[in-house]
């Protein structure tokens, strides 16, 4: 059916008939019919849907393995024992003294006592992943608690915020998706409930408060899709319905090969006369029979032997196997299932066997470079700079760090780099000797190598000079020590 355009033909356009058929994608013939596609807000499409999917993403990732091991290698790789900061001011001091206090109120950030800043991370990362989003609330504390910094962290699940509140503020702003927004679009409040409004165990005697909690108390971390988007989507999202289905799939090939090998054989005999009762070729008694009144019951053992009676024979069981297909089809079917929700094949299903290590490469190497994206424009921006902002200023009022210039220099004092744990080598000797060319061709300083291992250069050189020393003074002799008593013997005229 042609469409029609009335405000362009009226303004002296020219319209053929056939315009969306220049893209096939765009067709509107009989093999159209049926495609659903809408051109509604990204917000329009997501927040009828978040409930059902954050159901079924968390129902497949407790009961599906491949669910459960898509989410738990992508946390584990993006972030690992934690992405930690390497303060960049110049002052060595302050930054020795800017790491010991971190390193103090790490193992105090977490309001639930339960892991440590780095575990956080973890737990944020799984959340997002599952759920497609997560809140973090920053709780200041009072100095009386005695922590080394009176500020401590909690996690919340996405639906402490209403995706469905829409509806204008008495102070004139307008509330999205529970989150308000002054009328320059900035995000000013979130409405949260006091407790999980689906959690029966928090007691709230069905009464659940909304409050309003300021945004400067509140970070957002989930990955933006779209311009404009309020609220994120869990990450098995593409695949949930295939992922279903799959195991819907494999469970009932499952299940037929169970029944199947439930029988080991059976017992065949002429048909006995019809006054003639049944008995046992061993006792000669009567035949004890299953309660369906004709079903010998023959109890099978290690070593058994059985008599038979003249005229009977054994058949043994000859069960179906799963068919040739299955292992291809499962491949395949995996394989989709792995590019919907961005983890390679291999290291989904552990499947190596016609992978070479030039091939693992490349695919870990595509890998590791998205995550290094969401990394660094996620959980670096959205979640570790805010906290290190709250922390650092939480620390100078509550006199922890003393700076007295900090209201003027905060911008240069809150410079910190943040470093990821680094990948493991996939051929120890050949990565190492390109390192060491890198560094000696100077396209890379040795600081750099280090970070990327997840180390800290200047504590890698003070530990080495410590080694140094006590080998030295123990009259013990390690290539290390070699190597330096042979370039100052080189450096002598």
């Amino acid at each position: 059916m042609a469409r029609h355009y009335p405000t362009l033909t009226r303004n002296g356009f020219l319209l053929p008939s056939n315009i969306k058929a220049s893209y096939e994608g765009a067709g509107e013939g009989r093999r159209s019919a049926s495609w659903e596609a809408t051109d509604d807000g990204i917000n329009s499409i997501n927040t009828p849907a978040l409930r059902n999917l954050r159901a079924r993403s968390r129902a497949a990732v407790r009961n599906d393995p491949y669910a459960f091991n898509v989410i738990d290698k992508r946390v584990s790789n993006l972030i690992g024992t934690g992405i930690t900061p390497r303060p960049t001011t110049d002052d060595a001091e302050l930054r020795k003294l800017k790491q010991q206090l971190w390193d103090d109120w790490v193992d105090e950030a977490d309001a639930d006592e339960l892991t440590d800043f780095y575990g956080m991370q973890a737990l944020v990362a799984r959340t997002v992943e599952t759920a497609g989003e997560c809140f973090v609330r920053l709780r200041p504390r009072s100095p009386s608690e005695g922590l080394a910094v009176p500020l401590q962290l909690q996690a919340l699940a996405p639906e402490f915020v209403p995706h469905d509140k829409f509806e204008m503020a008495k102070n004139g702003n307008v509330i999205r998706a529970g989150i308000e927004f002054n009328p320059a679009g900035k995000r000013v409040a979130y409405y949260m409930y006091l407790s999980h409004p689906r959690d029966s165990s928090s007691l709230n005697a069905g009464y659940n408060q909304v409050v309003r909690v300021p945004a400067t108390q509140v970070l957002h971390i989930f990955e933006p899709m779209e311009p404009g988007q309020l609220r994120g989507v869990p990450r098995l999202a593409p695949v949930l319905k295939r992922l279903r289905s799959l195991d819907n799939y494999d469970d009932a090939v499952l299940f037929r090969q169970e029944v199947a090998n439930l029988f080991a054989g059976f017992i065949k005999r002429p048909a006995p006369e019809a006054t003639q009762q049944p008995r046992d070729p061993v006792t000669g008694m009567p035949l004890n029979v299953d309660r369906d009144g004709f079903t010998p019951m023959v109890a099978l053992e290690p070593g058994t032997m059985q008599e038979l009676a003249p005229g009977e024979e054994v058949e043994f069981s000859k069960p179906p196997d799963a068919g040739n297909n299955y292992p291809d089809f499962m491949r395949q079917q995996l394989m989709a299932a792995a590019a919907g929700s961005g983890t390679p094949y291999e290291i989904l299903t552990g499947d190596m066997r016609e992978v070479n290590d030039r091939a693992l490469r490349v695919v870990l190497n595509e890998f590791r470079r998205r995550l290094e994206q969401l990394q660094f424009g996620v959980y670096v921006h959205q979640l570790c700079r805010p906290v290190r902002a709250a922390w650092m200023d939480m620390a100078v009022l509550s006199g922890a760090l003393v700076l007295p210039d900090y209201a003027q220099r905060r911008r240069e004092y809150l410079r910190t780099r943040w470093v990821p744990q680094g990948w493991a080598y996939i051929q120890p000797v050949q990565d190492v000797q390109a390192r060491q060319m890198e560094v000696r061709a100077g396209f890379a300083s040795r600081s750099e190598m280090v970070l990327r291992t997840g180390y800290d250069a200047e504590t890698v050189d003070a530990e080495n000079a410590a080694d140094l020393a006590r080998a030295a003074g123990l009259g013990l002799n390690y290539s290390t020590l070699e190597a330096i008593e042979t370039n100052d013997d080189k450096e002598q005229p």
